[in-house]
């Protein structure tokens, strides 16, 4: 029998491409270093942009299932073994953009019941019994429906795994430095002439930017940087990677900086110093609990 990893990272997002964007480089670094990463997306993006023109004709189921595709292709640049569809392929659709009319869709994300919807989670978190989870804030970084119904899904799910026997030590939000994106869109501008995009996003299109003071948790993935490039580009429907992989657009084709170091915030748990290096910092992975609260 295969001994368990006794590291186990969980994460949970809206869509495909999200995961890349937001965390691959901690992904791609804690899967090299053995750790079971899982990774748990909620849809599979159906109502999202086609940048390509030659991709542009996919629309609905037909984009959902290439985009679980790409998906399975960014996870292999990633290294990562275990990902999944919130209870399972096409349970949820896509929710499309706040104060559309697809947020009305019965079928959507949006409109799912939040504890049916954790249970389905539940059933993965106790299974894979992860140490550590992470997703979005309550805003669900941009205020996405999907985003946002993410979180409220992943955050039940924690609490009613707790009540089932598993509590997850640490919860973490994605998060990116005020001064950390100021920086590198000052960067980015001078670089500008020199990339594919004739305009540059603005820091406020960043998800989960926040006052220094709140990051708790800060995941140097540079020697991961090309690992996340790649697993953006296998995202082809959705972003374009510019050459040299230090930036990327979306659909509205604004440049925005592409993060090899990743920022965490802890929402839950006790953090294993003022400044975290490692998700995992101040846990007893035998227990699965804070060395302090080991038995």
């Amino acid at each position: 029998m295969t001994e368990e990893p006794s590291r186990r990272l969980l994460l949970v997002h809206a869509h495909p491409d999200d995961e890349s964007i937001n965390n691959g480089a901690t992904m791609a670094a804690y899967a090299a270093g053995g750790a079971r990463v899982t990774l748990v997306t909620c849809t599979l993006g159906e109502r999202g942009e086609v940048i390509p023109p030659e991709l542009q004709h996919l629309a609905g189921p037909a984009l959902g299932a290439y985009r679980q595709r790409e998906l399975a292709a960014a996870m292999e640049a990633l290294g990562v073994e275990d990902f999944r569809l919130l209870g399972g392929p096409g349970r949820y659709s896509d929710s499309g953009m706040m104060g559309l009319p697809d947020n009305d869709d019965p079928g959507c994300f949006w409109q799912a019941d939040v504890d049916e919807a954790a249970r389905y989670l539940v059933e993965v978190i106790l299974e894979v019994r992860p140490q550590v989870l992470v997703t979005y804030d309550e805003n669900g970084g941009y205020g996405h429906p999907d985003h946002i119904q993410a979180h409220r899904v992943a955050m039940r799910a924690a609490d009613l795994a707790a009540e089932a026997g598993w509590p997850i030590p640490k919860v973490y939000w994605n998060r990116v430095p005020r001064s950390v994106a100021e920086d590198a869109f000052a960067r980015l501008a001078e670089n500008l002439p020199a990339l594919p995009f004739s305009k540059a996003a603005v820091v406020d299109d960043v998800p989960g930017v926040v006052a220094d003071e709140r990051i708790t948790a800060t995941i140097d993935g540079t020697a991961y940087a090309a690992a996340k490039a790649a697993a953006m580009r296998a995202h082809a429907t959705q972003i374009e990677v510019a050459e040299g992989g230090g930036s990327f657009a979306l659909s509205n084709e604004l440049a925005q900086p592409l993060f090899s170091t990743e920022y965490y915030e802890l929402v839950r748990g006790q953090a294993g110093g003022p400044r975290e290096t490692d998700l995992f910092a101040g846990l007893n992975p035998d227990a699965g609990t804070t060395a302090g609260e080991a038995s």
